[in-house]
């Protein structure tokens, strides 16, 4: 093998090796840039139960005639 061809060979295998680092390097550094995961299941009712009178508390919508369709939103938290 001529010196020539050790040259190029050395650079070849320390380009494979650098690109291998790098590579592992990426992989380690975004797993643990990410938020841990859920570590449990959380219970849930399927479908919430409205709080007793929730009709009351809901504002009631005034129409205006010429304004179009009116829109009311209620939200509740249970606690």
């Amino acid at each position: 093998m001529s010196g020539h061809r050790r040259v190029w060979a050395w650079a070849v295998a320390v380009w494979a090796a650098l690109v291998v680092v790098a590579g592992v390097l990426t992989l380690w550094l975004q797993d643990s840039a990410e938020p841990p995961g859920p570590y449990g299941w959380e219970e849930t009712s399927p479908t919430p139960a409205l709080p007793e009178g929730w009709y009351s508390l809901c504002p009631s919508p005034t129409a205006d005639p010429g304004a179009g369709p009116t829109v009311v939103a209620c939200a509740f938290i249970s606690g």
